[in-house]
Parts: structure tokens; C-alpha cells; sequence
């Protein structure tokens, strides 16, 4: 593929840290969701902001109709630039950017973007014929309008035949601990939604888009009655936050970063490695979980998690690994044992990295598939 990275043999030719990715694990987290998702009667309208990267939204878009969500508008260019023409831009649109928007769709993106407010709905009628959604709050976790507010029904009016319809992100399933508040919070996203998009048909204004969707809710919603569509992304990797929930099992999680031993710190119980904060990110995500899993679990080359390792600290260029159990043996880890750490927030760990560097059998790296960033 044009603009694949430069290739290398196995994992001992790599640069560490490096983000390895499992297209096997990949393509049976895709599988999982789509099967769920056809079951429901419902297509998926994957969130690339977790891959920002071509070969893995191809792989995430199997079996779709083939719209994509994306969180900033170069995941807008860079989609519509291989040739992906319906495109959600999922963040409530800044005035200064629908210029760039509207450049996007006259050169035929059937780009759609979100507001919650009167002013951002007269912003888009000031621009010209862009369409959008109105963002719901379903769950007090960030943006939106409530479904019953009579703002609804204001910011509907001054989108007239701009309006598409409704969307909605439960945010707070990521504290759903348990698979009964997962599907709580899925049904609670899906009624809100409906809600809102029945008050509109009502009032006698166009709804045709009813969007939900978050991975917690996407994998536990068990009635999408009402909802056309259903937004996720971390599905495709998942990472130790959705093992954490119970959404996914460690086993799941298709991408790693690898990692080399550098130093050692016997009386503080350390292995240190080159994998620190800007390799792993700074996010904790676990750490209001029953277990934190601290800047990620350590796994052996091979990619299978060592029994009670995981990266208790990290500064920027340094990862320090402890363990939850006992004094580490030093030994089974010299300089340049090459580790896997499995990340908290996979949008967030891949962010760092210019590409992935695919495996294939035997711990060979197969491809390497770039990733774009930037807004």
C-alpha cells in the first residue's frame, strides 16, 4: 500500500519502544462487535480516532455500509483522501471550522457535523447547506441537550432542512463496572436518543439519524429499537480499561507497545525500561478500577502477560516495572530483554507512534501501516 513504513524482519530489528499491532486479534474484535451489531439489526459507524491509521479502518469497515466517525477534521481529510465520503465529525463544531468543512464537501465529502447550542446551529446556517446532528446528553457525561429541553426543539428550528438527526455518547459506561449497568447504561443512551428524535418528528422537523454509541454500550446493548446507526472505536484494539470493565479479556487487546530492559533497581524491586510516558501515555484509566494496572501490564516477548508485572511507574523515557506479588528476580530479565506492555487507553498509547508495526507468525513483523495525526 502507498505509504506504507519501511519493513523489518522481527521483533529483535525494531527500535524500541515500538507499537505492535495483532491483525488476528484486530480482525476478531471487528468480528465480535459486527456480529453483536447485525444480530440488533443495526450498522456500525466506526470511530477511527482509535486507529487514525487506512489498512485498519478498511479492516474495522468489513461488512458496513462504509461511514466513519472521526474526531478531528485531518481524520476527516485523511479518510476522504482514500477514498471514504460519509463522514461524522463527532465534536461540536468551533465556527472557524466550517470552512474547512465546507471546503471538504464541495470537493464531495458528504461530511455531517454536531451542535448543542443556538449559536453553534446559527454559525452552520451561516455558513451554507452543511448538515448536522444534534448532540443528546444522555447521561450528564459531557455535551449535548437534554432530550426533553425545549433547547432541542430551538437549535432543530434553526438547522430547518439542515438537520439530520440526533447522536449520543454515553461516556459514563466507562464506570459501568458490571454487565447489568453496562446494558442499564446502553438502553438509558438508546432511550434518550429516541426520545429526542421522536420530540423533533413531532414538532415537524427532519430526523433521520438516531446515532448512539460508546464500546461499553455498543457490546452490551441488547434492544437498538428506534437507532440507526451505532458508534464505537476502541472495539477494534481494546486495551486494559475495557478488560478492566469486563468488555473485553486481556487476551483481547491487539496492540502492544514492545519494550527493551535498560536498568534495574534491586532494592527498589525494579525493572527499568525505554518505555516511559511518551511511549505508554500518561493516561490511568484503570486507576479507579478494583485493579489498577498502574501505565500498563507487562507481558514476555511473545505478547503473554507475566504473572504480576506491570509498569508501577514511568517518567518520560523510563518505564519502571514492579510487582504486585513479590521481590522481582532480576536475573529472568537482563539488559535488552525485550518486553510487550499492554496500554490503559489504546487511543492514547497509539497516539504517540508514526505507525504499527504488524506481526505475523513466529514473531515476525509482516507490514507496517502508518498512522496520521495533528487536527
Amino acid at each position: 500500500m502507498t505509504g506504507m513504513l519501511p519493513l523489518a524482519a522481527t521483533l529483535d530489528a525494531l527500535d524500541t519502544p515500538a507499537l505492535l499491532l495483532d491483525p488476528v486479534k484486530l480482525d476478531r474484535n471487528v468480528a465480535r462487535l459486527a456480529t453483536r451489531l447485525a444480530a440488533l439489526g443495526v450498522p456500525l459507524r466506526p470511530h477511527v480516532k482509535t486507529a487514525k491509521s487506512i489498512p485498519v479502518i478498511a479492516r474495522a469497515l468489513v461488512g458496513q455500509p462504509g461511514g466513519v466517525t472521526v474526531s478531528t477534521l485531518k481524520e476527516a481529510e485523511e479518510c476522504f483522501r482514500a477514498g471514504l465520503t460519509d463522514i461524522l465529525y463527532a465534536v461540536g463544531i468551533a465556527p472557524q471550522k466550517l470552512k474547512r468543512v465546507a471546503s471538504l464537501r464541495a470537493r464531495g465529502a458528504d461530511v455531517t457535523v454536531i451542535v448543542d447550542s443556538i449559536a453553534a446551529a446559527q454559525a452552520v446556517r451561516a455558513q451554507g447547506e452543511i448538515p448536522a446532528l444534534i448532540e443528546i446528553d444522555s447521561d450528564g457525561h459531557r455535551a449535548g441537550v437534554h432530550p426533553d429541553s425545549a433547547l432541542l426543539l430551538d437549535i432543530g428550528r434553526i438547522l430547518g432542512s439542515r438537520l439530520r438527526g440526533v447522536m449520543t455518547h454515553a461516556g459514563e459506561s466507562y464506570h459501568s463496572l458490571t454487565d447489568d449497568a453496562k446494558r442499564q447504561m446502553a438502553e438509558q443512551e438508546r432511550a434518550a436518543a429516541v426520545r429526542a428524535a421522536e420530540h423533533l418528528r413531532e414538532a415537524g422537523l427532519p430526523c433521520a439519524t438516531v446515532s448512539v454509541g460508546s464500546t461499553p454500550t455498543a457490546m452490551f446493548a441488547e434492544d437498538l429499537r428506534g437507532v440507526t446507526e451505532v458508534r464505537a472505536g476502541v472495539h477494534m484494539f481494546m486495551d486494559l480499561v475495557m478488560a478492566g470493565l469486563g468488555v473485553c479479556a486481556v487476551d483481547d487487546i491487539a496492540i502492544s507497545v514492545l519494550a527493551t530492559v535498560i536498568g534495574h533497581q534491586p532494592e527498589k524491586g525494579w525493572i527499568i525500561t525505554d518505555a516511559g510516558w511518551m511511549a505508554l501515555s500518561r493516561d490511568r484509566g484503570t486507576s479507579a478500577q478494583p485493579l489498577d494496572q498502574g501505565y500498563g501490564l507487562v507481558c514476555d516477548r511473545g505478547g503473554r502477560p507475566i504473572q504480576g508485572l506491570f509498569v508501577q511507574g514511568a517518567n518520560q523515557e523510563h518505564g519502571m516495572i514492579a510487582s504486585r506479588e513479590s521481590n522481582l528476580l532480576q536475573h529472568a530479565y537482563p539488559l535488552g530483554t525485550l518486553l510487550r506492555i499492554l496500554p490503559n487507553h489504546a487511543c492514547a498509547t497509539a497516539a504517540q507512534y508514526a505507525g504499527y508495526d504488524v506481526l505475523g507468525d513466529e514473531e515476525r513483523v509482516i507490514a507496517r501501516w502508518p498512522r496520521f495525526g495533528g487536527w
